[in-house]
């Protein structure tokens, strides 16, 4: 399975042969380095850790790998290498991929932004009630039920968008143009696979 680490850039758009406007997402990756090979008969799976990233020197401790980012993909046995060096060319255009990232954290929210709650009337006798979300529960369990969408955090959520297309790919500076919308803000660490 082909896999590589990168960072989100920012979105853009590009336009095709026949002149229409394609929206891309912009992600820096490649130079990541194979640090360990794990097979099934030494680890009862097969799989690779890659590092993106180098770390300065001066933070470089004996427990670290000496990368800012270490993450473990599976793949088939005999496909890489300890000290292999992945790029961005082992993906060609029109490759579809699945792209894994954290989304952008929205702090606590209430339940309108969160849930898509329609809030209450704007009409006499709603006074400072227009967007809270109302009776929570009944009288029998005397409590709340797990799983009740209520007010609360947003957002910073492990994020997998399926079937994106690459559009593009910049080998000389290491640019993958992607098409569409990836999760995260600006330099959220992506993991791409191929599918």
């Amino acid at each position: 399975m082909k896999c590589i680490l990168g960072k989100k850039i920012e979105m853009t758009q590009v336009y095709d042969e026949k002149g229409n406007v394609i929206p891309v997402t912009l992600v820096k990756a490649g130079d990541c380095n194979v640090l360990q090979v794990k097979t099934k008969e030494k680890d009862g799976y097969s799989a690779i850790k890659i590092g993106f990233e180098n770390l300065p020197e001066r933070k470089i401790r004996k427990t670290r790998t000496g990368f800012r980012h270490v993450k473990e993909f599976e793949c088939e046995e005999g496909s890489f290498n300890v000290g292999d060096v992945i790029e961005a060319s082992i993906f060609e255009q029109g490759n579809k991929v699945k792209v894994s990232g954290i989304s952008k954290g929205k702090g606590f929210q209430g339940g309108m932004k969160r849930w898509g709650f329609h809030g209450k009337e704007a009409s006499h006798g709603v006074k400072h009630e227009h967007r809270t979300i109302g009776s929570i529960g009944c009288s029998t369990p005397s409590r709340v039920i797990k799983g009740r969408k209520m007010p609360g955090r947003m957002g910073s959520d492990r994020v997998t968008v399926k079937g994106l297309e690459i559009i593009k790919i910049d080998k000389k500076n290491k640019i993958i143009a992607i098409k569409g919308a990836i999760p995260g803000r600006r330099g959220t660490l992506l993991e791409i696979k191929g599918l």
